[in-house]
């Protein structure tokens, strides 16, 4: 049996961003709770050449916002890349689910083979539809979702493998 492009994408990215969400409701919640500047949580970062909890969650809401568009051969939109709080971030993944929401499966399945060339800092990447969503965007998006749940975690919100995996 062939694997469905949209089943392996979409309803996997909008359970992960709705569970993104979730996490970053605790961690506002947990600043709150805690008498901390919400800011010390949205900047923080794991080490310091990596990137704070607010890029992590730009970033995986562009992989994903970019993925279903590029396959579909529709323009991504375009976020300004300047939350600076946890409400800005939770309504970025918001407008995400509900850019996510817009696709119909007969748009994405069918796309293994498509070309996709991606502009990176070192050059273009070309890969076909199949290596781009499973070698590509999936490692990514889930890299910088763990990374996001990891800072906030690392910095004392009482999160676990549910509030990630989600019910």
């Amino acid at each position: 049996m062939k694997m469905s492009m949209y089943q392996a994408s979409l309803p996997v990215f909008t359970h992960m961003l709705k569970n993104l969400d979730a996490i970053l409701a605790k961690g506002a919640a947990h600043a709150e709770a805690k008498g901390i500047d919400p800011q010390v949580l949205v900047t923080a970062r794991l080490y310091p050449d990596m990137f704070p909890l607010t890029r992590q969650v730009q970033i995986a809401t562009d992989v994903v916002k970019g993925c279903p568009a590029r396959l579909s051969g529709r323009e991504p939109p375009k976020f300004e890349d300047n939350e600076s709080s946890f409400p800005e971030l939770s309504e970025r993944v918001k407008k995400t689910i509900a850019f996510l929401e817009t696709f119909k499966p007969e748009e994405i399945d069918g796309t293994e083979d498509k070309e996709v060339t991606l502009k990176m800092r070192s050059g273009e990447l070309t890969l076909d539809g199949y290596k781009y969503l499973t070698g590509f965007v999936i490692p990514n998006f889930f890299f910088h979702i763990t990374t996001a749940y990891d800072i906030l975690r690392h910095n004392g919100v009482e999160l676990g493998k549910k509030d990630f995996i989600g019910a």
